[in-house]
């Protein structure tokens, strides 16, 4: 069972995160919300006329597909048209395409490959002919992306849209859906991505749905004191069950006569103490093995494919206990950066030289080496017939499959089978089987629940080994790297010695370094040692003014109503937060409407 009786509805504007541990329905729950599975009981109802397009994890295309051909592929009303216009057109059929151009004026449809291309440019795909066959996960997700987002439906369906995304498509889309006025329903393990994107977040927990309005960072601490609620219930619920149990132990004539509702009442507290509020999560209580001095010395390295540089010439010294994130754009070489050092991918020139103590723990985004028609215990078995870990520790791997949460039964299961997550936290237990020193994780996220994801990253800011980890999850790189190998692409690398929220600062100080030197030297190349003044400029209205002076005492009063909600989160005041949470995000889309106008008024004014 995955749910029971969940009722809930979604308003216009809604933009809906849904947080659950693997395995317990929210992909399902996507699907019968969309349509495209139907639910065992009950029913779902979408307000007449309602477009909704949905966005699986793993996209279909056919092969032979050239890439534009694939984006205008979409399941509307719009591309339909298109379509059809198009073969009308090649048929040479006149009447047909009369009638299809009227349509097409109708719908607004004449520049609808035009949007297609635009699309596909802001998600850095510019070869419109390319195959689908000959494209990387990533680019296939961002060719689904944009087929759905051009659609332009009243309600989008993401099932975790930033799986195989690098970093910067991933901010793109979180910036457009922000700004968007789509109603959004989505599944994702990305932290920073809900917390800035949703305003709601649906939680599914023991088959029952919990309702939080507010963003990511809000549900956390909703839930904390949903559950401590829960727990102090459960235990007078118990304390009371305990004090019943003795009145029915009694003979049946010792209570002859009692109340039927006083029986019926002990029925319903038994079945309410059966709730488990208990937390079954990964257990990575897996130590690192001993790892000498010298870890890896990168020489010279040089790794190109045809006119495609990798590497040049690149040369590092790896230290004892150093973690590093690898970020940079997909098809840069990120991945065969990793299978390099391993010895997996040999350098054109250069070497890397790898010390002697170094045991290897690697996490591949490309999926697990065990055979997919066996049982999961079956396939662990014969990789070990017992795990040895913390300084001599032993474990049968029916044991040590049970920490990372497969049951005997689950261990029962053909590999085939398994879900995303399941699959995920199957290969993290092959790789902390043979207690590594040198974890290297490509991609770790992508299919792992939020609640195993945290405690991942407690047990790597823990770990005494090495570690480099290639991820888009920019909360995963902030909570466990000290410093990020940046692959700007044709072999070069830049060494930041910070988190990735650092550097996207120090990015963003950059720019503004960089457009204030342009406009310094615009104006010396005016002479007026000050903001140079084309023919075109202009002095405010009287009215003009007048807003502006209205805008700078709205922005005060909002700035100052969001200082007084943000005490009220911190608990630093009384309130109702559920209503200073709606609150909150009103001002902060009409602070931003207003700065807006306020900087384009000075603009004129300055």
């Amino acid at each position: 069972m995955l749910f029971v009786d969940v009722t809930f509805g979604v308003n216009e504007g809604d933009k809906i995160g849904i947080v659950a541990k693997n395995g317990t329905g929210k992909t399902s729950l996507l699907r019968i919300i969309a349509g495209v599975d139907a639910p065992d009981s009950g029913t779902v109802t979408p307000r007449a006329g309602l477009r909704i397009a949905i966005l699986e994890q793993v996209p279909q295309f056919e092969p032979e597909e050239t890439v534009i051909e694939a984006c205008l592929k979409g399941d509307n009303e719009t591309a339909r048209t298109v379509r059809d216009y198009e073969l009308a057109m090649q048929r040479g059929d006149y009447e047909t395409t009369s009638a299809l151009s009227a349509k097409m004026d109708a719908l607004g449809s004449w520049d609808y490959e035009d949007r297609a291309r635009q699309m596909l440019t802001q998600c850095s795909i510019t070869d419109f002919e390319a195959k689908v066959k000959t494209l990387s996960g990533g680019q296939r997700k961002r060719i689904a992306l944009c087929r759905i987002l051009i659609e332009q439906p009243d309600m989008l369906i993401l099932d975790e849209p930033t799986n195989h995304l690098d970093i910067a498509t991933i901010e793109w889309l979180e910036a457009y859906l922000s700004r968007s006025r789509m109603t959004l329903l989505m599944v994702t393990h990305d932290r920073y991505f809900l917390d800035r994107v949703c305003n709601k977040i649906i939680e599914i927990d023991n088959q029952q749905i919990y309702t939080y309005e507010g963003n990511y960072d809000y549900y956390l601490r909703r839930r904390r004191e949903r559950i401590e609620a829960m727990t102090a219930e459960l235990a007078k619920i118990k304390n009371t069950l305990r004090k019943e149990q003795e009145w029915m132990r009694r003979q049946p004539q010792a209570r002859a006569g009692k109340a039927k509702y006083r029986i019926d009442a002990f029925y319903d507290l038994k079945e309410r103490s059966r709730i488990n509020l208990k937390e079954n999560n990964v257990n990575l209580n897996v130590k690192a093995g001993y790892i000498g001095s010298k870890i890896f010395e990168a020489d010279n390295v040089s790794k190109r494919y045809g006119e495609k540089v990798i590497l040049d010439n690149f040369s590092y010294i790896f230290g004892r206990g150093e973690k590093v994130g690898i970020v940079g754009e997909n098809g840069v070489g990120k991945s065969t950066f990793i299978k390099m050092l391993q010895g997996i991918v040999a350098p054109d020139s250069g070497q890397f030289d790898v010390g002697e103590t170094v045991r290897f723990g690697y996490y591949s985004q490309d999926g697990l080496p065990l055979p997919a028609h066996k049982k999961v215990i079956d396939a662990i078995t014969e990789l070990a017939e017992e795990v040895v870990i913390n300084d001599g520790v032993r474990f049968t791997p029916m044991q040590f499959l049970q920490h990372f949460l497969f049951t005997p039964a689950d261990q029962q299961k053909i590999i085939s089978t398994l879900s995303g997550g399941e699959l995920a936290r199957l290969q993290l237990a092959q790789v902390l089987m043979r207690s590594p020193n040198f974890l290297i994780l490509d991609e770790p996220t992508n299919d792992l629940d939020i609640v195993t994801l945290g405690i991942l990253e407690d047990y790597l800011r823990d770990f005494k080994g090495c570690l480099i980890i290639i991820s888009h999850d920019r909360f995963f790189l902030d909570s466990t790297v000290d410093h990020l190998f940046v692959f700007q692409g044709d072999g070069v690398i830049k060494d930041f010695p910070g988190s990735y929220s650092e550097y996207r600062e120090f990015l963003s100080q950059q720019s503004k370094l960089q457009r204030e030197q342009a406009a310094k030297s615009a104006d010396e190349k005016t002479g007026t040692g000050g903001k140079a003044r084309t023919p075109s400029s202009r002095r405010l209205s009287f009215k003009e003014r007048k807003e502006l002076e209205q805008l700078t005492d709205e922005i005060e009063k909002l700035s100052s109503e969001k200082a007084d909600i943000e005490l009220i989160f911190r608990g630093e005041k009384s309130g109702d937060i559920d209503q200073a949470s709606r609150r909150y995000d009103e001002i902060k889309s009409i602070l931003d409407e207003k700065e807006l106008r306020w900087l384009e008024l000075s603009e004129i004014e300055a």
